[in-house]
């Protein structure tokens, strides 16, 4: 195992692990909202903000899917390190990390039932840019109507359609993430 597995993880791991909580637990309650998580240093190609989602909602009863170029030798062994996740399959993961062309297509993932729609997938998606402007956003913990920076509206909206079912998802850039749960309705027009 080489020293930088051993590297990255949280410096106060109850302090940083409780605020990256909160600030996830926040943005997924306020669709469009942005706030940065900055705790972890994880290899590359993931972002800080995606490691620091990792080490909070990760466990070794966690099954972590990774896409394309982010499934490396040094981030399962750094994962398995300092979360005990394993990796698993996409159709198996409660999370799964990617950019958003290599985690497609969404019907690989489980999308919970009617009687435990909670047993669905979390997608944490790394993007290029995030920004709160773009697509229209409503619903449950918007007061009015929101904006984000989103990788494909209308993927976004046919999962939507299948509420209670459907992923959610984590949108991260940099030391920065936003969220989508399944429950938000999209718009096309901007906000004026």
């Amino acid at each position: 195992m080489e020293a930088s597995v051993l590297e990255g993880g949280f410096a106060d791991a109850p302090v940083e692990a409780a605020r990256a909580f909160r600030a996830a637990m926040r943005v997924m309650a306020r669709p469009g909202t942005i706030e940065a998580l900055d705790a972890a240093r994880p290899p590359a190609p993931v972002s800080v903000a995606a490691g620091t989602l990792l080490l909070t909602l990760c466990d070794h009863e966690t099954g972590v899917y990774l896409a394309g170029a982010y499934d490396t030798a040094e981030l399962r062994e750094w994962l398995a390190f300092h979360t005990g996740a394993p990796v698993v399959a996409a159709g198996e993961a409660q999370f799964a990390l990617g950019d958003w062309a290599t985690l497609m297509p969404l019907s690989q993932y489980a999308v919970g039932t009617p009687e435990y729609p909670d047993r669905s997938a979390t997608l944490i998606v790394e993007m290029e840019g995030l920004e709160a402007k773009g697509t229209g956003l409503r619903g449950p913990g918007i007061k009015e109507r929101a904006e984000l920076s989103l990788p494909d509206a209308e993927a976004m909206t046919a999962n939507a359609a299948q509420f209670p079912l459907g992923v959610d998802f984590f949108l991260t850039c940099g030391d920065r993430v936003a969220a989508l749960p399944r429950s938000t309705r999209l718009e096309d027009a901007p906000c004026t």
